[in-house]
């Protein structure tokens, strides 16, 4: 994906999400009477402005999309004619402000059952939960799991791809589950009970990498080490390589699978690797200088050659699943549910030091993932959307000041006090919360920033 695409596909994303989210607040307050001034996605320089409607709502599209608001009539923010004061949000009851201002969150909610649905009636594509090889000395390996096996059900639900197998146990690991049923079928059709171990799990480990830090491996086929394409030009071409070539060792290691070659060739960035090869059933020595190229910020070494693939084999290994719209819906409720429910506890381990604040992502991070499922396709996108979906509903639901959180956590003392807090403890608070979000922000960019020079 080049620089642009991923921006598009970022700006895309965060233009959807902000409208949903802000026209939960702006169709509650139209229902409750309060009249909107202003509907704006972004924030700055409005590039597109109109006004449209009983009330002339002055509809924006700012130059800056980290966001957006709805502003409301106000007597806090502004002087109000006297026939508009029942329209105003200040003058509405506090059971009114607070469904407002819910009205957000809830309406992100709402669009990821909604993408969630469309993509369960389109069909998740997926990987089989065929095990490789399992790393010794690890939860897997002690579980006496075995390579070839598939993963059929987990604590007695079924899975029918790696996904869900991968989001299962993740879900299991951060409610320190101390034993995991796992149920097995192998190459003769055999079946097998494993019980898998996730209680020392640590924090660290909870990340991308988790299933692989448990010792598990999806099956990937063996692809023989010979050449199928070279690239005029590339570093391959110019060193003699040919189609036919089959390749018995590099540097003097053998080698019988395409990724041992590809592991060496990107960590030998500009420098000499050389080949030993059959070709027309003479043995040759060849050395390649790969090409240096740049990935996720790191430099990796780069030939320009191609495996022979069995694609009728890969095939065998994915799977689809879909379901009719009814049951569509109750899985879409379910996953968004489920989601929710994860993204809170994250949180919760975060702030008591049991998952690590490493785990969170900044705007950077989230434009590469919007890039990357942009170009895996419509249904990886709108999966995507619906998460990133969930997680700002989430975000906007803690309570801090200057968020929805807040906002109803003001409204709820309100409701238990009788009375609003002083505008000085709301004053105090919007300042804490300002500082709590300013620092939230940089702990994100921070995790961009390493990212991107660890690789």
């Amino acid at each position: 994906m080049t620089i642009l695409s991923t921006l598009a596909a970022f700006i895309i994303a965060l233009g959807v999400l902000i409208t949903f989210h802000e026209f939960g607040h702006y169709l509650v307050a139209r229902w409750s009477g309060v009249k909107v001034l202003r509907f704006s996605v972004g924030f700055g320089r409005p590039l597109f402005s109109k006004r449209w409607g009983k009330d002339q709502t002055e509809w924006v599209i700012a130059a800056i999309p980290l966001g957006g608001y709805v502003k409301m009539l106000d007597e806090r923010e502004g002087k109000v004619i006297p026939e508009d004061l029942p329209r105003s949000f200040n003058q509405q009851p506090v059971s009114r402000r607070f469904a407002i201002v819910a009205a957000g969150p809830l309406a992100n909610f709402l669009l990821a059952i909604l993408l969630y649905w469309v993509i369960f009636i389109l069909g998740v594509s997926g990987i089989k939960p065929i095990l490789g090889p399992v790393v010794p000395a690890t939860p897997a390996a002690f579980a006496s799991f075995e390579a070839g096996e598939t993963i059929v059900e987990i604590d007695n639900e079924p899975v029918a791809s790696w996904q869900e197998m991968h989001w299962k146990l993740l879900t299991l690991a951060l409610d320190k589950s101390p034993e995991v049923k796992v149920k097995t079928v192998n190459q003769k059709g055999e079946t097998a009970q494993r019980y898998l171990d996730l209680s020392n799990v640590s924090a660290d480990e909870l990340d991308s990498d988790f299933i692989g830090k448990i010792g598990l491996h999806v099956y990937q086929p063996l692809i023989k080490p010979v050449i199928a394409q070279v690239i005029d030009g590339e570093a391959g071409y110019r060193a003699g390589l040919k189609e036919g070539d089959e390749i018995y060792a590099v540097n003097g290691e053998e080698i019988v699978d395409w990724k041992e070659l590809v592991e060496v060739i990107r960590s030998s960035p500009d420098q000499p690797v050389k080949m030993e090869i059959l070709r027309d059933n003479d043995f040759i020595l060849i050395t390649v200088t790969p090409d240096v190229a740049t990935e996720n910020g790191k430099k990796i070494g780069k030939v320009g050659i191609a495996p022979d693939v069995n694609y009728a084999e890969l095939e065998n290994l994915l799977v689809t699943v879909s379901y009719p719209a009814g049951i569509a819906i109750v899985k879409a409720i379910d996953k968004t549910w489920e989601t929710t429910v994860l993204t809170f506890q994250m949180l919760g381990k975060m702030i008591v030091g049991d998952v690590s604040w490493k785990n969170i992502s900044g705007p950077i991070s989230i434009a590469d993932y919007a890039g990357q499922t942009a170009q895996m396709g419509f249904v990886a996108y709108i999966g995507f959307l619906a998460l990133i979906s969930i997680s700002l509903a989430v975000l906007n639901l803690l309570p801090i000041p200057v968020l929805d959180g807040g906002h109803l956590m003001y409204y709820l003392i309100e409701i238990i006090r009788g009375t609003p807090l002083s505008e000085k403890a709301m004053m105090i608070g919007q300042q804490i919360g300002m500082a709590m979000l300013f620092t939230l922000i940089i702990f994100a960019i921070y995790n961009d920033i390493h990212r991107l020079v660890a690789g």
